[in-house]
């Protein structure tokens, strides 16, 4: 059986963690989503690009599905929103943001959507061209590491 480390392997279907801030209490393995809200985004080619707004979770399956990047605007108004795929997100402990291995441009280019007018975010067809995007594979398509599996070697 292979062991998958659930920090760095990105097949997991969740965010990565890098940075050396472990602690006591919540954090970072496991964390309130409110926590995150307002966490900087920086891009692979080091711009900052934004904040996270909003966490998506999918309801049925229990997983988080897609993180929301406010991009611009002025205290939330006229900002441009992205859909980014959980897995897409690498949680940097040591600067305190999320960094995505895509270029500033490639987010710019990426059309987004404003606050009054989301996308149908359990479309399937949807969720497939953006993680497609983002270079990810679905997060409904992978599976999940046994976390017990992950702890004890001999399972």
């Amino acid at each position: 059986m292979t062991i998958l480390d659930p920090k760095t392997n990105p097949a997991r279907g969740g965010a990565g963690i890098v940075g050396g801030g472990v602690g006591e209490g919540p954090g970072p393995e496991v964390m309130a989503a409110a926590t995150l809200d307002g966490n900087k985004v920086v891009s692979s080619d080091g711009e900052h690009v934004g904040k996270i707004s909003d966490i998506m979770l999918d309801v049925r399956s229990g997983r988080v599905a897609y993180a929301v990047l406010s991009e611009g605007g002025f205290l939330g108004m006229g900002s441009n929103l992205h859909a980014i795929p959980w897995s897409a997100l690498t949680l940097d402990t040591d600067e305190k943001v999320f960094r995505v291995d895509i270029t500033a441009q490639r987010i710019k280019d990426e059309p987004g959507f404003d606050k009054d007018h989301w996308p149908s975010m359990a479309d399937e067809t949807w969720g497939t061209q953006m993680h497609q995007y983002y270079n990810r594979d679905p997060y409904w398509t992978t599976t999940s590491v046994d976390p017990v599996a992950v702890r004890d070697p001999r399972l």
